[in-house]
C-alpha cells in the first residue's frame, strides 16, 4: 500500500498527465480547424460551400481566389506547427511551441477581427485562447514538477 504522501504525489502525476492530454486535445482541435481554413480558402473557395460560407458572390470569389489560396497556405502553417508541437518528445520544446504557434493564431484572429470581421475572433481566436490559457496554467512543463514525476524517482514497483 503507498503512503499518503506518496500516493498524493502519484495523484498529482495523474492529475498533470490529465491536463497534459487535455492540452493536447485543444491544440488538435485549434490545428484541424486551420487544416480546414485551408482547404475552405484554397479549394473551396470559388465553390458553393466556400461561397456561402464567406458570403461572396462568384464573380468576386474568383477575382480573390489566389488571395484566399494565399491565406489558406498561412492557415495551413499554422496548423503545420500546431501538429509539430504535438509530435515533439521534449516536453519543454513543446510547450514553446505551442506558445509560439497558438500566439500566432491569436495575433491573426486579432487582425482579422479587426480587418475582416468580428465572427473571426469567435471563430479562430477564441479556441486558440482557450487553449493557450489551458496549456499554460495546467500543462506547463516549466513549473516546479512534482518527485514522482522526475524520471529518476519512477519505480518499477519491485
Amino acid at each position: 500500500m503507498l503512503a499518503s504522501s506518496n500516493g498524493s504525489s502519484r495523484m498529482a502525476c495523474l492529475t498533470g498527465d490529465l491536463m497534459q492530454i487535455v492540452s493536447n486535445i485543444l491544440v488538435a482541435v485549434v490545428a484541424l480547424m486551420h487544416i480546414f481554413f485551408l482547404v475552405l480558402e484554397m479549394f473551396l473557395w470559388t465553390k458553393p460551400y466556400g461561397l456561402k460560407t464567406f458570403g461572396n458572390t462568384p464573380e468576386r470569389a474568383e477575382t480573390t481566389k489566389v488571395l484566399a489560396a494565399n491565406q489558406g497556405l498561412y492557415n495551413g502553417f499554422l496548423a503545420a506547427g500546431l501538429v509539430w508541437s504535438l509530435m515533439v518528445w521534449s516536453p519543454l520544446f513543446a510547450f514553446d511551441i505551442k506558445m509560439f504557434f497558438l500566439g500566432c493564431v491569436i495575433v491573426a484572429a486579432l487582425y482579422g477581427g479587426y480587418s475582416v470581421s468580428r465572427r473571426i475572433l469567435m471563430v479562430q481566436g477564441l479556441p486558440a485562447l482557450v487553449a493557450l490559457v489551458v496549456t499554460i496554467a495546467l500543462a506547463n512543463p516549466y513549473l516546479e514538477v512534482t518527485d514522482c514525476c522526475k524520471p529518476d524517482n519512477i519505480s518499477t514497483g519491485f
